[in-house]
C-alpha cells in the first residue's frame, strides 16, 4: 500500500500555490506509505529554468563540495555553459545549458558514485528515507511554486527500503512515474530491457515500468499509447501516474484493484490514492471528481 497525490495547475494564478496545495494533498496520505517518499515538481523557480539541462543527485553529500563540484564539471564542459550545483533538503542539483545526455556523463565521470533520480528542463526530483512530511519540509515544498507536482509516500513490498527505490523513477528527460501496487512480470520485463541495452539504477520494480515507458516513448509512443502498451506486457495490480514537461497521466489495471480518485475543474486536475487528499483544493465543491475505469488511460495537458 503506497499513497500517491498528483497536482496540474491549468491556471497560472496558481502557480505559486502549488508546493502548499501539493503538501496539503500529501499530508492526507502519509500512513499509506510510511517508509519514505519523492517529489517531483515542475517549473519551479530556483530549481530549474527551462533554459538549462537540471540532473538531481540522490542525497546531499556526493564527496565533493558543491563549489568543487562545479569547477570539475566546467573543466568537462563548454566554457559557456555557466554549470551550477547547490544541495536542497537530502537532493543535489546540477545545472548547466547543455543537452541533459552531456551534462548526465559529466557528473557520472566527475561522480561516479552518484545516482541520478531525475532529469530535464523542466523537473527537479527530490527522494529520501523518512517520515514522508519531514522530507517535504526538508526540501521546503509549501514555498515551491510551479506547473505540475507528484508526490508519493511509499510502503515498501517488492523492494528494500532504500532512498534509491523510492517513487518518483524519472528515467528520461522530464519524465516521471510513481506506482501503487506491484508488477508481477518485472524481472521478465527488466531481462527484455537488459537486451535492449537498458541500464538500471535499482532492483525496484516500479524502475522497471518507467523504463519500459521511457523506451516506448522513444520508439515514437505517445504517452497515452505508451501506457496501453504496459497494460500488455506488465501484469499485476496497480495505479500509475505519469508526468512529463506538460502532461500527465493515470492508469489502473485492468480490475482496478489499486484506489484513485480524480478532481477536474477549469483550474486544475488532481489524482490521489484517497478522497481526503483533495478535500482541501479550492473549488473542490464544483470540481468533476470520478473514479478512473479499469485498465482506460486519462491524459492531460498543460
Amino acid at each position: 500500500m503506497c499513497g500517491i497525490a498528483a497536482l496540474q495547475l491549468r491556471n497560472p494564478l496558481l502557480h505559486p500555490r502549488m508546493g502548499r496545495l501539493l503538501s496539503s494533498m500529501m499530508c492526507q496520505i502519509v500512513d499509506r506509505g510510511p517508509d519514505s517518499a519523492g517529489l517531483a515538481v515542475y517549473d519551479t523557480p530556483g530549481l530549474v529554468s527551462g533554459n538549462t539541462s537540471t540532473l538531481s543527485l540522490l542525497g546531499k553529500e556526493q564527496g565533493l563540495p558543491a563549489a568543487g563540484i562545479a569547477a570539475a564539471l566546467e573543466s568537462l564542459l563548454p566554457a559557456s555553459a555557466g554549470t551550477a550545483v547547490k544541495a536542497v533538503g537530502d537532493t543535489t542539483f546540477v545545472s548547466s545549458a547543455v543537452d541533459t545526455e552531456l551534462l548526465a556523463k559529466a557528473v557520472r565521470e566527475t561522480l561516479p558514485e552518484s545516482t541520478i533520480i531525475g532529469r530535464g528542463k523542466h523537473v527537479a526530483v527530490m527522494k529520501s528515507v523518512g517520515h514522508p512530511m519531514d522530507i517535504a519540509a526538508e526540501h521546503g515544498l509549501e514555498a515551491m511554486a510551479g506547473s505540475q507536482g507528484l508526490s508519493h509516500t511509499r510502503m515498501a513490498t517488492e523492494s528494500a527500503v532504500t532512498a534509491g527505490g523510492s517513487h518518483p523513477f524519472s528515467v528520461a528527460d522530464d519524465l516521471c512515474l510513481v506506482h501503487n501496487g506491484s508488477f508481477s512480470n518485472h524481472a521478465t520485463i527488466r531481462r527484455d530491457l537488459l537486451r535492449e541495452g537498458v541500464v538500471f539504477d535499482s532492483d525496484n520494480d516500479t524502475e522497471v515500468g518507467a523504463r519500459y515507458i521511457a523506451s516506448r516513448l522513444k520508439q515514437g509512443d505517445t504517452l497515452e499509447e505508451a501506457l496501453t502498451n504496459l497494460g500488455k506486457v506488465l501484469d499485476g495490480f496497480y495505479t500509475l501516474v505519469v508526468t512529463t514537461a506538460d502532461s500527465m497521466a493515470v492508469v489502473r489495471d485492468p480490475i482496478a484493484c489499486k484506489p484513485a480518485i480524480i478532481a477536474e475543474t477549469d483550474d486544475y486536475v488532481a489524482m490521489a490514492s484517497e478522497y481526503r487528499a483533495l478535500a482541501s483544493l479550492p473549488g473542490i465543491d464544483t470540481a468533476r471528481i470520478f473514479e478512473p475505469e479499469p485498465g482506460k488511460v486519462y491524459t492531460w495537458s498543460l
